[in-house]
């Protein structure tokens, strides 16, 4: 059994750094040295926390470039998008700093003169979190911030592909003042880590953003000692272009959602549904726009996609734009491969299919790459269906100018996150979550506290 994990740049294939994997006896200290420094952390007051959160954003800052680098290496996203990933990395520390200092109780009317009714509410206790790689930034101080706002202690186990940017911010946690048992990083393989957090009896709580299965596993393994969970699980996104809609906007709006870190997130458009008497001009404008993205290295400043993740993600997309081929899809654009496995690198080309249908693969399965499938409709009631016929339900974009359609569909789409002629909604001050298999809990504005809370009610007699 290797002892260490191999940080390499999905751009070239080249060795980072090697990470030493923590052993189990030491992922069983972490999570014991938290549960206990729970007891003094969650008496810290509310005041002095924010304090603190707000140190540690402004160190994030201080070191924005460092970091920045570092998750374009490990990554492979372009270097803009992660100067950005920073910036929204550290929206959520100061969102939460705020928010510790407004989790009230409140008093509740007794239906006798000799009773008082509390309710007060008090943090969950040691949190184990696991976050993904696409964006190791911000879905650590997604969940990070949150509950060291509520008094919660924290232990993350960052993804195998992308362990310097957790480590990073955990150091600069630290530098902050923030208690070193209070928030921690362990690291190890995400199967092997996930059972030693879900066995555990310090953990109170769960989080995860990553895949409906593994996340059906967590919430499985967690039953036995009925801890908290959150989870923010796969998504398949469809963007319904109605017959009104302003085409050169949505074109625009598709490209922004589409691309950004080559398609590899879990809100990013999967399929497009487009009315049948705009389709054409649509696919068109939409083809010369994704003709002109520059792939390359994100180390270079022009670069507007970079490599996928890995072999694995590359054989998925590459099965997906195949099947659809096969089946009568159409490429206006792409399906165009810069792939080397002897070296470790792999590139998609931004690529548009046309024509397809919901019997191909890419239609049904999250793809989580720089694929954009192109289906019509004639009525809006059949958009609809197409969107919510799958098991996923975490985000959906719809363009139209006309405020009953629009009405209509928030109405009647199955997703948590909606755009209306948005293609980027998320928001530190707004919640981020699912429906169905995509997910339980919300992360992001005042809902997303709340998972991080217990309630308690206290009846006071006999006065």
């Amino acid at each position: 059994m290797t002892k260490s994990i191999k940080v390499k740049n999905p751009a070239t294939g080249q060795l980072i750094q090697e990470v030493r994997k923590n052993t189990e006896e030491e992922i069983n200290q972490a999570l014991k040295r938290g549960h206990e420094s729970f007891q003094s952390w969650s008496k810290v007051n509310a005041h002095e926390r924010a304090r603190l959160l707000k140190n540690w954003s402004l160190k994030i800052q201080e070191n924005k470039e460092v970091i920045a680098e570092t998750m374009t290496l490990e990554s492979g996203k372009p270097i803009q998008e992660s100067l950005g990933e920073v910036d929204y990395a550290t929206s959520y520390i100061d969102w939460y700093a705020e928010e510790a200092k407004r989790l009230y109780g409140r008093t509740i009317p007794a239906a006798s003169e000799t009773k008082r009714i509390m309710v007060s509410r008090q943090p969950v206790g040691l949190v184990a979190a696991i976050t993904p790689w696409n964006f190791p930034a911000a879905m650590m101080t997604r969940k990070a911030a949150p509950a060291l706002a509520a008094g919660c202690t924290f232990v993350v186990k960052p993804a195998e592909e992308t362990p310097l940017t957790t480590m990073k911010l955990v150091e600069l946690a630290y530098e902050a003042g923030i208690p070193s048992d209070v928030l921690q990083c362990v690291n190890g393989i995400g199967s092997e880590v996930g059972s030693l957090f879900t066995d555990s009896e310090f953990v109170r709580k769960i989080t995860f953003t990553g895949s409906t299965p593994v996340g059906k596993l967590l919430i499985k393994n967690s039953a036995d000692t009925v801890k908290h969970v959150s989870m923010e699980l796969g998504g398949h996104a469809p963007m319904i272009i109605a017959e009104d809609a302003d085409i050169d906007f949505a074109v625009e709006q598709t490209v922004a959602s589409k691309f950004r870190n080559a398609g590899q997130t879990c809100i990013c458009v999967n399929r497009v549904l487009v009315h049948e008497s705009i389709a054409e001009e649509y696919a068109e404008k939409l083809t010369e726009k994704v003709r002109a993205l520059k792939v390359g290295n994100g180390l270079e400043k022009d670069t507007q996609v970079g490599p996928v993740i890995n072999e694995k993600g590359f054989e998925k997309i590459v099965s997906q734009v195949n099947d659809a081929i096969e089946k009568g899809a159409e490429v206006l654009h792409g399906n165009e491969y810069d792939a080397n496995r002897d070296e470790g690198y792999f590139f998609v080309h931004p690529t548009v299919l046309n024509n397809v249908d919901s019997d191909m693969k890419i239609m049904q399965e999250e793809t989580f790459g720089p694929i954009i499938p192109i289906s019509t409709f004639k009525e809006i009631d059949e958009a609809i269906a197409i969107a919510n016929g799958t098991p996923y339900g975490l985000a959906a974009y719809f363009f139209t100018n006309n405020y009953k359609t629009g009405t209509y569909l928030h109405e009647q789409l199955d997703f948590g996150i909606l755009g209306w002629n948005d293609g980027a909604p998320s928001a530190a001050h707004a919640p981020f979550g699912g429906m169905k298999e995509s997910g339980l809990g919300r992360e992001g504005g005042s809902e997303g506290i709340d998972p991080y809370l217990e309630t308690k009610y206290l009846s006071i007699g006999n006065l």
